[in-house]
């Protein structure tokens, strides 16, 4: 999980940030989470910024509504302060109970087919057309070429289950890319840790600017994918590991406050909102029980914060194969899904298909929190629908036809 050091920098560095801080900022919200969860929790289990949280920061919040980065990082510290309070009053687990578990698993599909869209936008592979919206770009364009070399390398080590596949398929993507003298090498490999002052503080300075419904949404939709992320894989790595206990997870408080803690620290420093990476299933599978597994990995984080001279080798034809490998990753719980009842299907595809096609992670989530109340009321099961998911579905009722139409 190794890549997200350089891939982090790339997605947020779109938004205006400044790569070297960012890269900073992830080995360090990293680090200190991850060793947290080796800790106090004593879990096998890394914490990084998510893929998928970082693009809807970057391509929805700071492209799309046109939100400064700095004001965008001030909502994910009110986000990460909410998070931290949440789980310290142990309210946090039960509010995951209250939305259903189908549209859980549609939040999780739909950032990654909303991911491995912008993979493809980045590699080249997609273009827009003013006929079709989109349509398939120039395959002969050496840049798109290598692209799709990674993207092909990348799916053949996945699917061969090697190790560090991600991270390998980088590696050789940009060999490939120095030998076909499209990627240049840096004139040195290690050196000192970037500094951090481009992004230091901005989100304290900028509290102030989260002033607009808008703005608390943006608010709201951190706090609700980065709960359901983290939390889903959190029980999927526990279980491979045999921690489950009566379908509950032991010390689940001490495991969601290392994520809690990784999100304030990365918001005051400038990252996106941190959660439990499913990469930590490989320490798992070579036998990784306790927290020293963590520990471990926590440690090689500081150790890769001198190697900051790579990120210029790190182009978007090298990490878009990441993006679109993940986004396949995430899909695969779409099978569990209830197709055949629609009216939980209905709004569990509308959640899916509507992120990467509004390109927004809000909207998506919104559609389907929307539809689910009223097929449920259609097929006389209100009595099903919490209060909250009422509450949640008014919210971005508004958001939708108020606030976006200002």
């Amino acid at each position: 999980m190794c890549y997200i050091l350089f891939v982090n920098p790339t997605v947020l560095g779109a938004a205006g940030m400044d790569k070297g801080a960012v890269f900073v900022a992830t080995g360090i919200s990293s680090a200190v989470a991850t060793i947290f969860m080796g800790l106090v929790a004593k879990y096998p289990m890394a914490i990084a910024p998510g893929l998928g949280v970082n693009a809807f920061f970057t391509y929805s919040v700071v492209i799309a509504m046109k939100v400064p980065w700095e004001t965008a990082m001030a909502g994910v510290l009110i986000a990460a302060i909410i998070f931290l309070v949440l789980t310290l009053f142990k309210v946090r687990e039960k509010i995951i109970n209250l939305i259903p578990q189908d549209l859980k698993i549609a939040i999780s599909a739909g950032i990654g087919l909303f991911i491995a869209f912008i993979g493809l936008a980045n590699a080249g592979i997609i273009v827009k057309n003013p006929d079709t919206m989109v349509s398939l770009g120039q395959l002969t364009t050496p840049t798109v070429l290598l692209a799709v070399f990674g993207l092909i390398v990348t799916f053949i080590l996945i699917s061969r289950r090697v190790p560090a596949a991600i991270f390998i398929g980088m590696i050789l993507t940009t060999i490939v890319g120095l030998f076909a003298g499209l990627i240049k090498l840096p004139t040195t490999v290690v050196s000192a840790v970037p500094s951090l002052a481009p992004t230091f503080g901005k989100s304290i300075a900028h509290l102030g600017d989260i002033n607009s419904f808008q703005l608390f949404t943006v608010v709201l939709v951190f706090l609700i994918v980065t709960f359901f992320d983290t939390a889903g894989t959190m029980i999927g790595l526990a279980t491979q590991a045999g921690f489950m206990k009566n379908g509950e997870l032991p010390r689940a408080g001490r495991a969601l406050s290392a994520d809690a803690i990784g999100m304030t620290i990365g918001a005051i420093i400038g990252t996106s909102p941190t959660s439990a990476y499913v990469e930590s299933s490989a320490g798992i599978a070579v036998g990784g029980r306790s927290g020293f597994t963590s520990v471990v990995t926590g440690v090689l984080f500081i150790f890769g914060l001198f190697f900051s001279p790579l990120l210029g080798m790190i182009t978007s034809q090298v990490t878009a194969p990441a993006l679109i490998v993940v986004g396949v990753l995430m899909a695969e719980n779409l099978r569990h899904i209830h197709w055949d009842d629609f009216s939980i299907a209905a709004p569990a595809f509308l959640i899916v298909i509507g992120m990467p096609l509004t390109y927004s992670i809000s909207d998506g989530i919104a559609l389907g929190f929307i539809l689910y109340p009223i097929m449920m009321i259609s097929n006389k099961r209100s009595r099903e629908v919490h209060p909250f998911m009422w509450a949640l579905a008014a919210i971005f009722l508004f958001f939708l036809f108020v606030i976006t139409r200002q």
